[in-house]
């Protein structure tokens, strides 16, 4: 609610495949103050021999955090908001029963099942109607496993939500598919912004499983009674905000003109660029570009990246002897002889290794490389080949596109990493703006903000963001050494 000085408070949840988190966003004479209320892990169960999302566990947290921020504010917020990662997605029953828990991308359920379907629907023609790029794990091909194995769920399912409308419907008892995370799952016209019913009946489901979409700032309904009754927030709106990550990120970006990139940081990187219409052509089939919905109607035109994944991974692995802090780990890297080894960030083996350490030095060994001989140069070469798989994506948005990139952005928790940002300027030889490391939170907030009036528009949001936050500029300071490994790199990757 607006306070008698003007102000408004909003709560955002920030759900990622690590980590989840409640922030506070107060928006005041056009700034916005950001304050973390609340964070917590979100661990994958390991059931019966797959990996699921804990739902339940994740929803008690973000009602533990409702009531810190009703007791941090002494008021109730304006409204709230979810934003999550893309794809996966939870059933329910006719009675609106949540079908089991829903299972995380990195099953291994998923194997074979993009390449089985490519049997019922070219590449070419799947990437012609839905302009997505082509990952094992996008919510089709997960659907297609299902059907593959016949599974029971199935057939007792009447709605498939997407994580934030899940968890939308959990605190509201309202059923919606909000566009930007609809855009994720390969099964939407990025044109039009509508399901294409074909896909489905290609795999012999005729069912309709999903919602009718709704904009990236539709105030979907209060919160509901049982929830109002155990957070103490009563006649509190949900905002269907960018309810993916990646788009509250991108509607954060401090940006003006049209001539940069982004980089939305964090276990995945997202880079890419916003556009007007969708980019579908052989050249962005054949660099594998996604089109996914943004804010104000624009589009997100990007790759995904294996991002810090294989740092976190590496730091999971090493916990047992007392690993390092992320930032330790960074001022060691900085140390490290330069280039002692390089990986493809997007090697398939690299996904869900038991051991990523080990899965890291059997890839050196395969591919004729050097052991980096101790972690602070093991991690060196990861962020070195990370802003070197970036100098590739931008390559391709140059080629794509036809036109000039003259600055990035990177946006997110990587906007914190000095040694990956000034990494990134080295390698692509562009300046690089670094900030807000809340981008999703605050592209969260921002969206709430536009859909009660706070904010008038995209270009709104943006001017905030600018006002509000502290960003830093790296400017490239000479490309020795970078150009031969971007040709190391490339050649590993297969160019």
């Amino acid at each position: 609610m607006a306070d008698p000085n003007g102000a408004a408070h909003f709560l955002a949840f920030d759900l990622g495949a690590e980590s989840g988190r409640a922030v506070l966003g107060t928006l005041r004479t056009g700034r916005l103050e950001v304050h973390e209320v609340r964070r917590f892990p979100n661990t994958p169960l390991a059931l019966a021999g797959h990996i699921h999302w804990n739902v339940y566990r994740m929803l008690d947290e973000m009602k533990a955090a409702m009531r810190d921020a009703a007791a941090a504010l002494g008021a109730r917020p304006a409204s709230l908001g979810v934003d999550t990662w893309g794809v996966d997605f939870g059933l329910l029953a006719k009675d609106g029963t949540l079908l089991g828990l829903p299972f995380c991308y990195r099953d291994r359920r998923n194997e074979g099942a993009m390449e089985d379907y490519l049997k019922l629907v070219p590449r070419e023609a799947l990437y012609e109607a839905t302009g997505v790029q082509l990952m094992p794990f996008n919510t089709l091909f997960q659907v297609y496993a299902m059907v593959r194995e016949r599974s029971p769920l199935l057939d007792a399912a009447k709605d498939l939500l997407f994580m934030p409308d899940l968890f939308n419907y959990l605190l509201t008892g309202k059923k919606a598919a909000e566009a930007t995370i609809a855009s994720t799952s390969q099964m939407l016209d990025p044109r039009t912004r509508r399901w294409i019913p074909g896909l489905f009946q290609a795999m012999g489901l005729s069912k309709k499983l999903l919602r009718d979409i709704v904009d990236p700032g539709t105030v979907l309904a209060p919160l509901s009674a049982e929830t109002a009754a155990s957070t103490g927030l009563r006649d509190v709106p949900v905002v269907a905000t960018a309810g993916h990550d990646t788009a509250a990120a991108v509607a954060a970006v401090p940006a003006e003109g049209g001539d940069w990139a982004y980089i939305s940081s964090g276990t995945w990187s997202l880079v890419g660029v916003e556009t007007d219409d969708p980019v579908i052509t052989p050249l962005s089939l054949a660099a594998n570009f996604t089109n996914e919905a943004g804010v104000g109607g624009t589009v997100r035109f990007l790759k995904n990246v294996t991002g810090l994944w294989l740092v976190q991974g590496c730091r999971k692995a090493w916990s047992a002897e007392g690993a390092a802090s992320y930032e330790e780990l960074a001022r060691a890297a900085a140390e490290a002889p330069p280039f002692a080894a390089l990986v493809d960030p997007d090697e398939p083996s690299f996904l869900n290794p038991p051991d990523m350490p080990g899965a890291i030095a059997a890839y050196l060994r395969r591919t004729g490389q050097p052991s980096p001989g101790s972690r602070a140069s093991l991690v060196r070469s990861l962020y070195e080949s990370l802003a070197l798989k970036y100098r590739s994506v931008i390559d391709e948005l140059v080629r794509t596109l036809g036109r000039p990139i003259r600055r990035i952005h990177i946006i997110g928790g990587g906007s914190r990493n000095e040694l990956l940002c000034r990494f990134t300027a080295d390698a692509t030889g562009l300046p690089v703006v670094a900030g807000p490391a809340e981008a999703a939170a605050a592209g969260n907030i921002m969206v709430q903000a536009m859909a009660l009036g706070r904010v008038s528009s995209p270009a709104g949001i943006r001017a905030v963001i600018r006002d509000s936050f502290d960003l830093r500029t790296y400017e490239p300071a000479g490309r020795a050494g970078w150009d031969l490994a971007y040709g190391r790199l490339r050649a590993l990757a297969g160019h």
